[in-house]
């Protein structure tokens, strides 16, 4: 009787089994399984569908990123260094004050572009800047224009402001509430700058838009609409950059 044969080693299988080992798990259609450069956040229970989106887009923003590298508070900082370059805003020694300066960005563009006077007022505490006053605040609050000028030492040459209201969803509404925001710091920049000084102010396209930038022009010289490199491109927000105050 023969002797039993030995069993057959089990085939090899085909490919190189270095590569077979790299070979990931099934994504279920997740786009971060296809893009290794987007980056996706873990879902949380307590956390919006749209905060989720929010956080995700800022994980993936490539000026939130080069901010953080550069040392800058926001990614706003380099929308006002873009229309300073463009349009000569901030001048060696100038005043400047920053309405809704939450978290500081422009008060620091403006600090490293030579202002020597920077003044901040928000509603929200911001950490301090070398170089800045800072005020925890309501702009519109009576007495509250007097107090930022006194601080100043001056009619300022430059007012900023970034400041926009939460949105309720509402498009007509939030349209409002905007351009009412812009027309109170509009009145304080009237007032408060030197003649031929300059007014940048955040808006939003369409609603009354239009009617923002024909009282402004009551005001001052020229009124242009930019749309800063570092304002994201699906965003409606815009900026007007108001220059020449009229005496």
């Amino acid at each position: 009787m023969a002797a039993d044969k030995p069993p057959e080693p089990p085939a090899k299988p085909l490919g190189d089994p270095a590569r077979r080992r790299m070979v990931r798990t099934p994504t279920r259609g997740d786009p971060a399984g296809r893009n290794e450069g987007h980056k996706r956040l873990k879902t949380a229970s307590d956390r919006t569908q749209s905060s989720q989106a929010w956080l995700e887009r800022q994980l993936n923003d490539p000026f939130v990123v080069r901010a953080k590298a550069e040392g800058w508070r926001s990614r706003a900082a380099f929308k006002l260094t873009e229309m300073d370059d463009r349009h000569h805003l901030i001048r060696k020694g100038s005043r400047v004050i920053d309405l809704g300066c939450a978290p500081g960005g422009w008060i620091q563009v403006a600090l490293k572009r030579g202002a020597g006077t920077v003044v901040g007022i928000d509603l929200l505490p911001v950490t301090t800047i070398a170089g800045a006053d800072l005020i925890e605040g309501d702009f519109n609050e009576p007495g509250m224009g007097e107090h930022l000028l006194k601080i100043a030492g001056g009619a300022p040459d430059l007012v900023l402001s970034d400041m926009a209201p939460n949105t309720m969803g509402h498009r007509q509404t939030d349209h409002l509430r905007i351009a009412m925001l812009i027309e109170q710091a509009a009145a304080f920049a009237a007032t408060a700058l030197r003649p031929g000084g300059a007014f940048v102010t955040k808006a939003f396209q369409g609603g009354e838009l239009e009617q923002v930038i024909k009282r402004l022009k009551t005001d001052f010289d020229t009124v242009k609409q930019v749309k800063p490199k570092a304002s994201r491109a699906d965003s409606s927000e815009v900026y007007l950059v108001c220059l020449g105050r009229k005496g």
